[in-house]
């Protein structure tokens, strides 16, 4: 019988249990990194959006970190240092992006350009491999992906003269979120406690955004109201949570690229919100290649 979280965590590794969890948790964190986009990108300017849903996790995280968890211990600070450099990183690369293309055109590049990246990763840092069945659902899965991104290259009307800028900052942003799955996959395995590791990271990795955030807010000349931004913030930072801590965990109980390219269905997840809830476009189409991505992350969850 396992006496708190850290202990059932760690009492499903390697397990098949573990296998069905990971896949869970990563279906999980790619409908909450959908919502999450859509959170940044809505019809704030996404360099506030982001600074305060950050704000909030900072605020959130800091009484667990501090006062509920085992503190980091030796070279895991270290690793959190870095994952703060990391995630700086890709944050400006997200804001970048989405204030130069529509969100249904710049998150699917994002995600698309990540999960290959992951495997190699993976395979460089933890020895994982794919069978050569899942190594079709990856090239279907970015066959999806990157047809979508020509796809909207083309037709998409809104944003086109920013529109090369945001898919070129979209890929690289893609590379960053690779480096930051395989590099926290790292992290939350090198800590005893899972949980040590979530806690400090939202904490330690959310004090940016706020800054830069801030001293935007300043040098606005019209500024918006901040009271839809506040609640959208702290909406954001426990989708965050619930996001980024279901992913981590997905890759400490199996293995880092299934588990990456799992949550890239969260493309077909962000196409539905684009259309429901910020009025983009999606047709027949976009919709079938979104098909093709859900297949072929479902070939590389089955083919091993």
């Amino acid at each position: 019988m396992v006496s708190n979280p850290a202990d059932w965590i760690q009492s499903l590794e390697g397990t098949d249990a573990g296998r069905q969890m990971a896949m869970v948790l990563a279906l999980s964190a790619a409908l909450l990194h959908a919502i999450f986009g859509a959170l940044q990108k809505g019809r704030f300017d996404p360099w506030l959006s982001r600074g305060m849903i950050d704000a909030w996790l900072a605020v959130l995280s800091a009484p667990i970190a501090l006062f509920l968890v085992p503190w980091p211990e030796g070279g895991a600070w270290l690793i959190l240092g870095g994952a703060m450099v990391i995630h700086f990183a890709y944050k400006v690369g997200m804001a970048l992006a989405f204030s130069r293309g529509a969100f249904t055109v710049v998150y699917p590049v994002v995600r698309g350009s990540g999960p290959l990246f992951a495997v190699i990763g993976a395979w460089l840092i933890f020895g994982e491999t794919f069978a050569p069945l899942q190594w079709l659902g990856m090239a279907v899965l970015l066959s999806g992906i990157f047809g979508l991104a020509v796809y909207n290259l083309i037709h998409v009307e809104v944003d086109r003269d920013t529109l090369v800028h945001a898919l070129m900052l979209a890929v690289g942003t893609g590379a960053l979120v690779a480096l930051y799955t395989t590099y926290d996959a790292y992290g939350i395995r090198f800590t005893p406690d899972p949980f040590t590791f979530l806690a400090w990271f939202f904490m330690m990795t959310a004090l940016d955004m706020p800054v830069i955030a801030a001293l935007r807010w300043k040098n606005l000349r019209h500024r918006p109201d901040p009271r839809p931004l506040i609640w959208r913030g702290l909406i954001g930072a426990f989708v965050a949570w619930g996001s980024f801590g279901s992913i981590m965990l997905a890759t400490r109980l199996d293995k880092v690229g299934e588990a990456a390219v799992l949550r890239e269905t969260s493309t077909v997840f962000a196409a539905a919100i684009g259309w429901l809830f910020l009025k983009e476009t999606v047709g027949p189409r976009r919709l079938a290649l979104m098909i093709v991505i859900a297949l072929g992350a479902v070939i590389v969850e089955f083919g091993g």
